[in-house]
């Protein structure tokens, strides 16, 4: 009998494109996930290739799209700017618009703004569970879904282990915020930022003792998480780090050969 496996993918801003080079050494091993979860930055790469999307097609879509001349201002005091482009981004790359139609099963993490709970979506529409998964809070315009408010999946979980539990045979947890030690923080910006990582990281490593394996990219400390130039190199890190661990890690080496009979 084949084993379930399970991915949860964090949340980083740009760096979440680590996500497509791990998923892509994990396939290349012969792991294809029986069933994805994400949060914020997770939820986007999880979306995409749950799709049917490889990770190389993936990356090219964010390496030829620039998302941040898709967002508008936004007139109001909530944020300063709107996904309404975005939007249609989605609507263009994630036909039909129904969970249900996936490929592979994926659960979208989001925050509930209105009842200070996490929320997980896994059924019916999938754009705007995913606009709201992303929705940094002072950024952007909160996400209305049923009347009430969503924000950033990882305020509250930024890796989603919990939805995977009971379902699969086997979790790993994908973080692509590590942070190394400093002796000065040179700015404001860098302080807010090097804060907010840290909170994340927080709920991120209560859940590490829940994944049977845990990809942590350590080279990622050194990209900002909008750094999007530098896309190209944090993809490369998130498929070296994975091919590393790979060797490191025979259990799930080997669960891999056995996927690949399968």
């Amino acid at each position: 009998m084949d084993n379930k496996v399970g991915i949860a993918l964090s949340g980083g801003g740009i760096r979440g494109v680590a996500h497509l080079g791990v998923l892509k050494a994990l396939n290349e091993a012969g792991i294809y996930p029986s069933m994805v979860a994400g949060s914020s930055a997770g939820a986007i790469a999880g979306a995409f290739y749950c799709s049917g999307f490889t990770p190389d097609q993936i990356f090219e879509l964010i390496r030829t799209t620039n998302f941040i001349k898709l967002l508008k201002p936004a007139i109001s005091w909530k944020g300063i700017l709107k996904m309404d482009s975005v939007e249609n981004l989605y609507e263009k790359y994630l036909a039909p618009n129904d969970f249900s139609k996936l490929k592979i099963p994926l659960v979208v993490a989001a925050t509930n703004l209105s009842k200070a709970r996490v929320a997980y979506f896994d059924k019916g529409e999938i754009i705007k569970p995913l606009m709201a998964s992303t929705c940094i809070p002072g950024l952007f315009d909160p996400i209305s879904i049923d009347e009430e408010l969503y924000i950033d999946g990882g305020i509250l979980n930024n890796m989603p282990i919990d939805p995977l539990e009971g379902h699969c045979d086997f979790i790993i947890g994908v973080n692509c915020n590590h942070l190394t030690e400093v002796d000065t923080v040179p700015n404001m910006k860098k302080l807010i930022e090097r804060t907010v990582i840290m909170a994340m990281n927080c709920n991120v490593y209560n859940r590490r003792p829940k994944c049977d394996f845990f990809i942590e990219p350590l080279s990622l400390a050194s990209f900002s998480a909008f750094d999007i130039k530098r896309a190209g190199e944090i993809y490369d890190s998130g498929y070296k780090a994975t091919l590393t661990y790979l060797e490191k890690n025979k259990p799930l080496s080997e669960l891999g050969k056995f996927e690949a009979k399968g």
